[in-house]
């Protein structure tokens, strides 16, 4: 619920901190001392736009704050998880700030936000009953929402909310199968050419490597036979090679050793080269030996090489991005051919969504359609006591074609506030007040459903009087049991119904008006009352009279 609404600059207030308590809150004032601003003010938070000429005159900016207590709220606190605006888990900071030059911004909970955002977790929180074009009773959206909490049918609501999410889903799903296929058949024949044309090649990982190093051998098989021959001679085979070399000197090391012991390490070094250089050079034979010369295969390989060489060009430009595309056609081939099978069971799919919706839906309308009777029976048995009498309300279910979120019906609150008048939406209405007392009966009858924890009427006493401002009192006590209910008045009788009296006072500082709130208990609301009974609030009749209606409420 709304803790306080702190203003500053705006239009004639200064500085002003409205502190709001549970139950029925009055706010009560001479005509003309400001007590719509305090509720223009407030609409603000509630989405209403921002107009640069509300600043107070001499200021460069207007700022309007509103503290909301959370605890009863766990919806609207995971939906500010969701938008990142987490703080203070038991309380909620709006913010609103409108410059002189034009500019305007927003804060949640001391976070930027936009005036769109500030204005949806207002709304959440707050109901503005008056003059006011966001005002619930105003919004299809908000009328079918107070039409299923009648009927006892959100959770119904909700599911076809899910079902119709799903079945949109479901056909996007099966929309984009559809154009995938078509993508895929009108490119069937290069996609086949494609896969032939790198199957047919059939290349294998880290070839295009293994067969330009063999080409290398072969391009230079002459050259490597010949100098492989020479080092197989030069080490072993040829007379005066180094082996023999390498074995002569070990042989005299060996000998020498009998006389000095010390070459002993000296003889073993030699004999291991010596087998170092024989193993070396019969290597080199080999190896020479084994070298082929073959045009044809060179040949094969320069093919094979080009080959690649294309793939690569076009497909690459790595023999693995080669066969990678091979995969993805493989794929993409598969698809193509598995495509109806696949399409026809998302198609079963979205039939047994669209059946299962349909079925859903003709259950809300039909609680829809039979609760719309009862709820209109029992705003219009309300209407006359409440200073409307022969006025009518209905609830109008206007078929659509198929089933949307909503469902399967438009829901449409009508009424005629005048007898011989046809019944016309509520929002052709034009009396503020009258719009608040229709949105009092239908809260008094909603009461205990309705989600929204602060409601705020401006204007409900326009008109009215007498018996119809007694019951109108009453109507609003009765809703203050399950909200918070926040009343701008000039009646007694409503101004004595509340747990909380404020009076907007309107003065004058260094020659620019201002307006202020003062909270009044005792016999400063006595005097109020009075004042409003238009009696003389410093005799003792008229404070008598407060007294009762007090005592009364």
């Amino acid at each position: 619920m709304l803790i306080e609404l702190r203003i500053q600059n705006f239009a004639v207030i200064r500085d002003l901190s409205v502190e709001v308590g549970s139950g029925l809150n009055v706010l009560t004032g001479e005509t003309g001392a400001g007590k719509s601003i305090i509720v223009g003010a407030l609409s603000l938070l509630l989405g209403e736009r921002a107009s640069s000429e509300s600043v107070r005159t001499g200021a460069d900016r207007a700022v309007v704050e509103a503290v909301y207590d959370l605890t009863s709220e766990p919806q609207l606190r995971a939906r500010l998880e969701e938008l990142g605006l987490t703080g203070d888990e038991e309380f909620l900071v709006l913010r609103r700030e409108v410059h002189s030059e034009g500019r305007n911004r927003a804060w949640v909970n001391e976070s930027p936000a936009t005036a769109g955002t500030v204005g949806e977790l207002g709304r959440v929180l707050v109901d503005l009953h008056g003059q006011h074009e966001h005002q619930t009773l105003l919004r299809t959206a908000d009328q079918r929402s107070i039409l299923d909490a009648f009927a006892g049918a959100e959770d119904l609501s909700s599911k076809v909310e899910d079902l119709y999410g799903r079945l949109a889903r479901l056909r996007s799903e099966l929309e984009d199968r559809h154009a995938r296929r078509e993508e895929l058949a009108a490119r069937e024949d290069f996609l086949r050419f494609q896969l032939q044309e790198i199957e047919e090649a059939r290349p294998e990982p880290g070839e295009d490597r293994e067969v330009e190093e063999e080409l290398a051998r072969l391009d230079h098989a002459e050259e490597l036979a010949r100098e492989t021959e020479a080092v197989h001679q030069l080490l072993y085979s040829r007379d005066g090679a180094v082996s023999e070399t390498l074995a002569r000197a070990r042989d005299i090391l060996r000998r020498l050793v009998g006389f000095d012991g010390e070459l002993a390490p000296l003889g073993d070094r030699a004999e291991e080269l010596y087998h170092q250089v024989v193993e070396l050079g019969r290597s080199a034979g080999d190896y020479a030996s084994r070298v082929e010369v073959s045009p044809s295969r060179t040949e094969e390989l320069r093919g094979r090489s080009d080959l690649l060489f294309r793939l690569k060009r076009k497909y690459g430009p790595t023999l693995d991005e080669v066969l990678a595309a091979r995969d993805r056609l493989r794929g993409q081939m598969a698809e193509l051919e598995g495509a109806g099978f696949e399409s026809e069971a998302l198609e079963r799919r979205v039939r047994e969504a669209e059946s299962e919706l349909r079925d859903t839906a003709a259950e809300l309308t039909e609680r829809r359609s039979e609760a719309g009777v009862r709820l209109a029976e029992e705003v219009e048995g309300l209407l006359p006591e409440l200073g409307l009498p022969g006025a009518r309300f209905a609830v109008r279910i206007e078929e659509l074609e198929s089933p949307e979120a909503g469902g399967a019906e438009r829901i449409r609150f009508v009424t005629s506030l005048n007898p011989g008048f046809e019944l016309r939406p509520l929002a052709r209405i034009a009396s503020g007040g009258e719009m608040s007392r229709v949105m009092l009966a239908l809260k008094s009858i909603l009461a205990r459903q309705d989600r929204v924890p602060t409601l705020v009427f401006d204007e409900i006493d326009a008109g009215i009087g007498g018996e119809v401002a007694v019951a109108v009192a009453r109507k609003l006590r009765d809703v203050a049991n399950h909200h918070q209910v926040f009343v701008i008045t000039h009646l007694p009788q409503l101004a004595s119904q509340g747990d909380h009296h404020l009076r907007v006072e309107k003065g004058e500082q260094d020659g620019v008006a201002l307006t202020t709130v003062r909270r009044l208990v005792g016999e400063e609301r006595i005097r109020e009352i009075a004042r409003m009974l238009g009696g003389d609030p410093d005799s003792a009749t008229s404070r008598d009279h407060a007294r009762e209606l007090l005592a009364a409420g």
